[in-house]
């Protein structure tokens, strides 16, 4: 089934806020018009910039306007069990027992990283549910490597649970719990100070920024990502984790002066960025790139088309996306959203055929994403709505359950 119209969400935002449209209007700087379309559902989207202004004028946070996939339910209820186990391995309890091992198996470093490295792989698949399964152990067996042992091995021990603790802040904000996240992702800085790990605390920084972008603190967000890869920059880009680290920090930077309508900005940083990235090819791999940074030329590549897209700005975004060829570390959630912004930009300038084309190659990677996804069914239902219906859309639209 499709999800919430964004324009149900404003109206209902508006509505708890005390506003009439010219009253939201005002206090966010987006003409009534623009609020009336969506209230109407005649209008299915909306710029990231006017999603920040809305969000803004009406004293929510973005993550209630944004319409990323959930990974559980949001029925107003009480926390599932499986969101309770991993708020609880996040923050444990008051003057809880000393950690065990949450498995039969001897519990190793390398055991520990191979659990860290699946679990982001379920993060990026967007299999959020499998994750909230095993995070909560994941957590427990670094809590107990962090405890025991030689200096050393606490500080392999502090490493991987700050990583455990990343991704917990990662799964939160993509839960739509964005004080969950930063509480575990305060913990993560916390355990990359006493790790092994020197770029730790400037990964975990990252997704700091990336949690203030979701509850519209853009000042902070680029702030902290730009000090952060300062500091990177300064002693660590002699290394491919440090350029990864080092890029996905401007790559983050770059969002912020984005969504603060500052495009020039933005694609100067994201420019540089690329160019970080072709330093890649002449360094050593990282041991496990799956517990680094996402970074690479796809990367860039991929978060240019999307700001040109929310800019406004179509050609640009299908002249970037033209014969690109993605790395094969490239996460299945990176390709799925440059399918959907390819489909936003081929919609942008009429091509219909060429939107649908793009939607029925997301919908054979990523069904369930696009599903719940209220992106691709805004998409879907401008085109259902416009005058010329390709073939494929029909299949698309009752797909999405929106086809008439």
């Amino acid at each position: 089934m499709a999800t919430e119209h964004l324009g149900d969400r404003v109206a209902r935002l508006r509505r708890l806020a005390d506003l009439t449209q010219e009253g939201l209007a005002e206090r966010s700087g987006v003409s009534v018009d623009v609020i009336r379309k969506l209230e109407q559902r005649r209008k299915h989207s909306a710029r990231l910039p006017t999603l920040h202004a809305l969000s803004k004028g009406l004293g929510a946070e973005l993550t209630a306007l944004l319409g990323d996939p959930p990974g559980v339910p949001s029925t107003g209820e009480a926390d599932p069990p499986q969101l309770v186990a991993v708020r609880r391995a996040i923050m444990p309890p008051l003057f809880a027992p000393p950690p065990e091992p949450s498995g039969g198996e001897q519990l190793s470093l390398p055991l520990l990283r191979a659990e860290l490295s699946q679990g982001w792989t379920l993060y990026h698949d967007a299999e959020f549910v499998r994750l909230m399964d095993v995070l909560p152990g994941i957590i427990a067996d670094a809590r107990l490597m962090a405890a025991v042992g030689s200096a050393d091995q606490r500080a392999d021990g502090q490493a991987a649970l700050g990583k455990a603790l990343q991704l917990g802040g990662h799964l939160a904000i993509r839960l739509g719990k964005s004080d969950l996240a930063l509480s575990a992702l305060e913990r993560a800085i916390d355990a990359a100070g006493q790790s092994s790990d020197p770029l730790l605390a400037a990964m975990a920084s990252n997704s700091v920024a990336w949690a203030y972008q979701r509850q519209n603190r853009l000042d902070d967000a680029t702030h902290l990502a730009v000090h952060a890869a300062d500091g990177v920059e300064r002693d660590h880009t002699h290394t491919s984790e440090g350029v990864r680290v080092w890029g996905g920090l401007l790559m983050s930077a770059a969002t912020s002066y984005a969504r603060r309508d500052d495009y020039a900005t933005a694609d100067e940083m994201m420019r540089t960025a690329e160019r970080a990235a072709g330093r890649l090819a002449t360094l050593p791999p990282p041991a496990d790139g799956k517990l680094v940074s996402v970074f690479s030329k796809s990367s860039v590549r991929i978060e240019r088309v999307r700001l040109a897209v929310q800019h406004a700005r179509p050609e640009e975004a299908l002249a970037l996306a033209k014969g690109m060829r993605l790395s094969a570390d490239t996460p299945p959630s990176w390709r799925t959203w440059l399918l959907l912004d390819v489909a936003r930009a081929h919609t942008d300038i009429g091509d219909a055929g060429g939107a649908v084309r793009a939607l029925e190659s997301l919908r054979k990677v990523a069904p369930a994403w696009m599903r719940h996804h209220t992106f691709a069914v805004a998409i879907v239902s401008d085109l259902w709505a416009g005058p010329n219906r390709p073939p494929g859309l029909r299949k698309l639209a009752e797909f999405l359950g929106i086809a008439n």
